[in-house]
């Protein structure tokens, strides 16, 4: 449908939607979390812009409405095909491309990303490191280098905003070769850290990495995407929180730790490499 069309019949439905509540200008704006002249904007056609996906979503869960029906995909005014439960559990199988995962990922393209690792991010690993763990979580080598290369294609989009929150602690125990790393030979190390070096140089700012003190703070694994969803990494599977008071609260816990970083995305580059230029003797750095 082209992106004037789409314009207009949003407009023409949220006009409908104004009428039929009964509301002012100012309470229905108020209503679905916006300013009176953003709703003015929206309603006067002036420009074909769409509003940010949080507010049709708000839009839609407050007039109960379909979001295909807003954005004129569907005649189908009815939310029954939008219900979903609020908590569900999806099995993490092989075959990144094949996953909910990568599902996920390009729902939410052009909206904030937050994720927090349970290791070394993904995208961020040489190949050395996808074999190495492959052998000792019996996950495929293949499966695991594709999700890599996704993540990095992922990030290279122009419209991408990811934010990675993890402990620096992690890096500091894996460049000492401690822990699962315990036979992660030291050169292969070494170079994890510079190419991880090279990555967060090359993908900044669309990608930024915060290292906070996990002494202070502590975090499960999990994603962030954007207004939708967050889906929590237990091991083989994820507990996926579709509704938007937990979503949102996670959002929350994500800009705590944020704000307790003590590295920042315009230094973690150099923390990375400053690590990996030190000697790297088993249980020393």
């Amino acid at each position: 449908m082209d992106k004037r069309d789409l314009s207009t019949i949003f407009r023409e439905r949220l006009k409908l939607l104004l009428t039929r509540s009964d509301l002012n200008q100012s309470a229905f704006a108020s209503a679905v979390g916006i300013d009176r002249s953003a709703l003015s904007q929206l309603m006067s056609g002036a420009s074909t812009r769409l509003p940010r996906a949080e507010t049709l979503l708000n839009i839609a869960a407050e007039f109960k409405v379909s979001l295909d029906w807003l954005l004129g995909l569907s005649q189908d005014e009815g939310v029954t095909g939008e219900i979903r439960e609020s908590l569900e559990i999806e099995e993490a199988p092989d075959g990144f491309d094949r996953t909910l995962l990568a599902k996920w990922f390009a729902e939410a393209a052009g909206t904030k990303i937050r994720y927090v690792p349970a290791g070394i991010p993904d995208l961020l690993r040489t190949r050395a490191l996808v074999d190495y763990e492959a052998n000792i979580t019996n996950r495929s080598r293949l499966a695991q280098a594709s999700e890599t290369q996704y993540r990095i294609e992922y990030n290279r989009r122009p419209e991408t905003d990811m934010e990675v929150c993890m402990p620096r602690h992690t890096l500091e125990i894996f460049a000492r070769g401690l822990g699962v790393w315990d036979r992660f030979p030291a050169a292969d190390r070494q170079q994890q850290l510079a190419h991880m070096a090279t990555l967060l140089d090359d993908l900044y700012p669309t990608f930024r990495l915060f290292l906070y003190d996990g002494r202070m703070r502590y975090s499960i694994p999990l994603t962030i995407f954007g207004p939708y969803r967050a889906a929590i990494y237990v091991g083989d599977m994820y507990v996926v929180l579709n509704a938007t008071q937990p979503v949102q609260a996670l959002t929350r816990h994500f800009d705590n730790l944020i704000r307790a970083a003590d590295i920042n995305p315009h230094e973690a580059a150099a923390f990375a490499r400053n690590l990996a230029g030190m000697s790297f003797a088993a249980g020393t750095v």
